[in-house]
């Protein structure tokens, strides 16, 4: 999860007040300090952390607040919603030409993954807004930039436009524009070399670009873990080129921080994607009110729900929903939800846009492999065994089989066909309560229990693993 150490510290400042009938200005006084040094130790900017205490001290002890049923629990919506203006309030997103080729323009320091996002990013736009995307190779400088970029767009099925290394960048970008716009297609992304800020030669060569290209996008992509030194860079790039967004990459780890938190506030260069992992389609657009929702553990169900319509399916969710409802789903409708997860993203990562479950995944070591697991039994199974799950319900002979095919213990085969039988007789049992059928309360309620009891077991303080 973005910003885990800064979010459990600010955490841990609210919880002191969170539910609390009364507050004093003490009670206020305490918390700020405590959420003032995490934001301090995550590299946020002095300015932006004065001035952010400073309005959220004034709003929770405003009248309303300390007079309300719930005091506490308003002064952690205060904060919440500081935290989202900081961000800039609301997402900002991309502007293309009204009409015919939209241009854009990826700038940055030598290794923030700019090559990378290009094809990110073309990718995201491709599916979202059904866009017809080419990437101009215009690194010149960095040994295997252009390869790099070739690659990418090879796995996206992306064309990538280079003339290698030696052509000069003001030829490859004309060229580059004039086939994308006799080929149909209708967005382009120019992947320019990384380079030093203080570098004139190169600053130079991109201001150049922009006059030949004349972008309808400018971003930056900056690394979230650069901390303060991220707003020098950013007022800097900006003063030549006038940005219109930035990227933030490596936000999948624990990351200070500070540069989510400052740039919006101290350059006024809105945050537009963020990137959340080394995968062709990890990158988001970023949404402050839900990122300000993620650092106070109170989940991202929007985001999840958008993971979740880009992944699935509609009709065949649909279908699948329906085969429940009545019975008869099997081991190959298992397999399409297992693909449709591991779609998604890292379990880990999805359960932590549940409100409430972040918070509980931090010594928690949870293994993606178990989906792959899973998949070795299921296909280990015949494709009798698979439409009719009843035949492993009562067959210790194919079970043996099974694990051996797939590699795995025969006690995680029985326990795969247990959580599947049990999931099944949840299904008939909620099916009929909804359909008006006689069903046996305490029956049903203990056919719900039962599964979580058994993920219950060894829960403690220390790491563990994590089963599906």
């Amino acid at each position: 999860m973005p910003f885990e150490s800064l979010s459990e510290r600010i955490q841990m400042s609210l919880r002191r007040i969170t539910g609390r009938g009364r507050l004093n200005e003490n009670d206020i006084d305490e918390m700020m300090k405590e959420v003032r040094l995490s934001l301090l130790e995550a590299d946020v900017n002095y300015k932006v952390v004065r001035d952010f205490t400073k309005e959220v001290k004034e709003k929770a002890l405003g009248e309303k607040i300390m007079k309300s049923l719930t005091p506490g629990d308003m002064v952690v919506k205060v904060v919440h919603d500081e935290l989202k203006k900081l961000m800039g309030d609301k997402a900002v997103d991309v502007a293309y030409k009204a009409g015919g080729l939209s241009v854009f323009m990826l700038v940055g320091l030598q290794g923030a993954g700019k090559t990378t996002q290009c094809g990110k990013l073309a990718n995201f736009l491709r599916k979202r807004d059904s866009k017809k995307p080419m990437l101009i190779a215009a690194d010149i400088y960095r040994p295997a930039a252009i390869d790099q970029l070739v690659t990418v767009g090879k796995e996206l099925g992306i064309e990538v436009f280079e003339m290698g290394q030696k052509a000069p960048v003001s030829e490859i970008v004309t060229k580059g524009i004039a086939h994308a716009k006799s080929n149909g297609y209708d967005l382009v992304i120019i992947d320019t070399a990384g380079r030093l800020h203080i570098n004139e030669e190169l600053m130079e060569e991109l201001e150049n670009i922009q006059s030949i290209a004349k972008p309808d996008e400018i971003l930056l992509t900056i690394d979230a873990m650069m901390g303060q030194d991220a707003i020098n860079v950013i007022q800097s790039f900006n003063e030549r080129l006038k940005l219109t967004g930035c990227i933030l990459t490596k936000l999948d780890g624990d990351t200070r921080g500070g540069a989510a938190l400052s740039v919006r506030y101290l350059t006024n260069v809105p945050i537009k994607f963020m990137g959340l992992g080394e995968k062709l389609d990890q990158i988001e657009v970023f949404h402050p009110e839900r990122m300000a929702g993620r650092i106070l553990g109170m989940g991202d169900v929007v985001t999840l729900v958008e993971k979740a319509s880009q992944s699935i399916d509609e009709e065949e969710a649909m279908k699948m929903a329906e085969r429940m409802q009545r019975g008869i789903f099997n081991y190959n409708d298992f397999m399409k939800q297992i693909k449709w997860f591991k779609r998604m993203g890292s379990l880990k990562s999805i359960l932590g846009l549940i409100p409430g479950i972040g918070k509980q995944l931090k010594n928690i070591e949870i293994d993606d492999k178990q989906f792959s697991y899973l998949e070795a039994i299921v296909r280990s199974m015949t494709e009798e065994e698979r439409r009719n799950p009843e035949l492993l319900a009562r067959s210790m002979s194919r079970r043996e089989r099974i694990a051996k095919g797939s590699g795995r213990p025969y006690t995680e085969v029985n326990a795969l066909i247990k959580r599947f039988d049990d999931m099944k007789k949840q299904m008939k049992a909620i099916s009929s309560m909804a359909s008006g059928g006689n069903v046996d309360p305490n029956m049903m309620y203990n056919q719900m229990q039962r599964q979580p009891q058994k993920q219950r077991k060894g829960k403690g303080k220390g790491r563990g693993n994590f089963r599906i």
